[in-house]
């Protein structure tokens, strides 16, 4: 199964566990919720998902690497105390509390949620040492005398024995202790995730073009060389950051991620080529203003349209992914900064009344109990592990928001201090709003220019498939009514009816 399935099938193990009956008791007993055994390659997204899964639903995630520990680190150290055994007292061995066991504990304290997911990683990799104590735990969920508190789904992942020289091959008496799920790469899941996660447009139009070198570990003379999910989207954070500070993006920094020669030559070709056209066809301007005042003037206009329309398909798919690399970015970051002002708007709703006619004092006083608690809010949040980058994003917004308001009535000392917070709120309302007016224009000039270019052909549906499937995008178009996208994407919509129509009609 792919990555997402295996999440789907883990997701719903967490969830039978975690089920209780009328008197409160775990419906499947603590000892016969078996540990989930996730058997994946490197890098196609094991700890991401349990991220995921644990935001989702809401629950805590404590998160650790087995092959970074020591029997001592995993059971505790041994220390003396003394105990009465009848008349007799006794020096008795006892151990401190697991390392691992006392951070679920901490997670709990620190956030809150009393169920939640323990995520050993490299279970299979343990060292010699470890090894009957961690057969023990999967059998027992304890750590030498520490239990995993009950409400706690112990998820394991490991490599098949092919990537690391460091697996052990558990016995069949351990195995069926175990939930065991096998993973497998798969370019068109990962794809999906690559696009809401945004990694850059380059690698994304690549692997499209050569869905084949997504994935891969092979071993050759030179040694061995791989390929994985991960060392592409880690790569993608490079090149974003690169390219910022004017760097080269070349085959010397592609090949620290991209280990494989065949595949960063590739790749640092196209990427060279991407850049090309990107200037070849005056992406930027197109996206800007397109067929307006400020677009490219009509003799560049026509050459560049002739170009498109002569253009090889790989050249074709590479420039619609520049068109869409333009814009999504925007989108994102725009339907990001919506939802921090709906979550703001709410807010500041909530303290309106304690707001409204206090003194300046009064009013400070009210914004800085509220920042503390807000940040209360995300320490407890990260303290469970499962907060995402957008999430986290929101609940800081009003964090700097009421900073914001706070400096400005110190300096203003104004009488009706709401007044104040509401002209500040609303300045960053219609600085949105023309924002997203400008954005809904460029989506505009990438659908105009497709058209002229290439009329309702594949290479429109690419763009509008694009702006449809992506998350952001999607988003973004359900709150913003665009008409060009309208037009084109109703026009495909009735290709594909008639299309369903006419076969249908072929079968009777």
């Amino acid at each position: 199964m792919n990555i997402q399935q295996a999440k789907e099938q883990i997701r719903r193990t967490v969830e039978i566990y975690l089920m209780k009956d009328g008197a409160g008791c775990y419906r499947i007993p603590i000892e016969r919720q078996r540990p989930v055994f996730l058997i994946g390659a490197p890098g196609i997204g094991k700890t991401a998902i349990m991220a995921q899964i644990a935001r989702e639903m809401n629950i805590g995630l404590v998160s650790y690497s087995m092959t970074h520990h020591t029997r001592q680190s995993a059971l505790g150290l041994p220390f003396i105390t003394k105990k009465k055994y009848g008349s007799e007292t006794y020096d008795v061995s006892e151990y401190t509390m697991s390392e691992i066991i006392a951070s679920v504990y901490e997670c709990i304290e620190q956030s809150g949620r009393k169920e939640g997911i323990l995520f050993l990683d490299e279970i299979n990799c343990v060292s010699e040492t470890l090894g009957p104590s961690m057969l023990q735990f999967l059998q027992y969920k304890t750590f030498g005398r520490h239990r995993v508190p009950d409400g706690w789904v112990v998820v394991t992942a490991g490599n098949p024995p092919e990537y690391n020289r460091s697996v052990h091959d558990f016995d069949i008496a351990t195995l069926d202790r175990l939930k065991v799920i096998n993973a497998e790469p798969d370019y068109d899941t990962w794809k999906k995730y690559a696009a809401a996660a945004g990694v850059h447009r380059a690698i994304r139009t690549y692997l499209d073009l050569k869905p084949e070198d997504f994935y891969g570990v092979e071993t050759t003379l030179e040694g061995r060389n791989y390929v994985t999910a991960r060392g592409w989207e880690d790569l993608s954070d490079a090149m974003y950051l690169y390219e910022e500070k004017g760097f080269p993006v070349d085959e010397t920094l592609i090949s620290q991620y991209i280990c494989n020669s065949r595949i960063s030559a590739g790749f640092a070709s196209f990427y060279r080529l991407f850049r090309k056209y990107r200037n070849d066809y005056r992406v930027a301007e197109i996206v800007r203003s397109w067929g307006e005042e400020g677009g490219p003037d009509k003799s560049a206009s026509k050459q560049i349209l002739a170009r498109a329309k002569k253009a090889p398909f790989d050249e074709r798919v590479t420039l619609m992914g520049l068109l869409t690399e333009s814009v999504l970015p925007e989108i994102r970051h725009e339907v990001v900064e919506e939802n921090c002002l709906m979550a703001l708007h709410e807010r500041l709703v909530g303290m309106k009344d304690s707001l409204t006619g206090a003194d300046a004092r009064d009013a400070i006083r009210i914004l800085m109990t509220d920042t503390a608690e807000l940040k209360r809010n995300i320490a407890m949040a990260e303290a469970s592990g499962g907060i995402s980058e957008e999430k986290k994003t929101i609940l800081l917004y009003p964090v700097h928001f009421e900073e914001l308001c706070v400096n400005a009535i110190r300096e203003n000392g104004t009488e009706d201090c709401f007044d104040t917070i509401r002209n500040l709120y609303s300045e960053r309302v219609k600085a949105m709003q023309a924002d997203a007016a400008r954005i809904s224009r460029e989506i505009s000039h990438v659908l105009r220019f497709t058209d002229q270019a290439f009329g309702a052909g594949s290479e429109m549906l690419l763009i509008v498939t694009e702006f449809t499937v992506n998350t952001w995008s999607s988003e973004f178009l359900n709150r913003h009514e665009n008409e060009d996208y309208y037009r084109y994407n109703k026009q495909f919509l009735l290709s594909e009816r008639e299309a369903g129509i006419a076969d249908a009609m072929r079968e009777d």
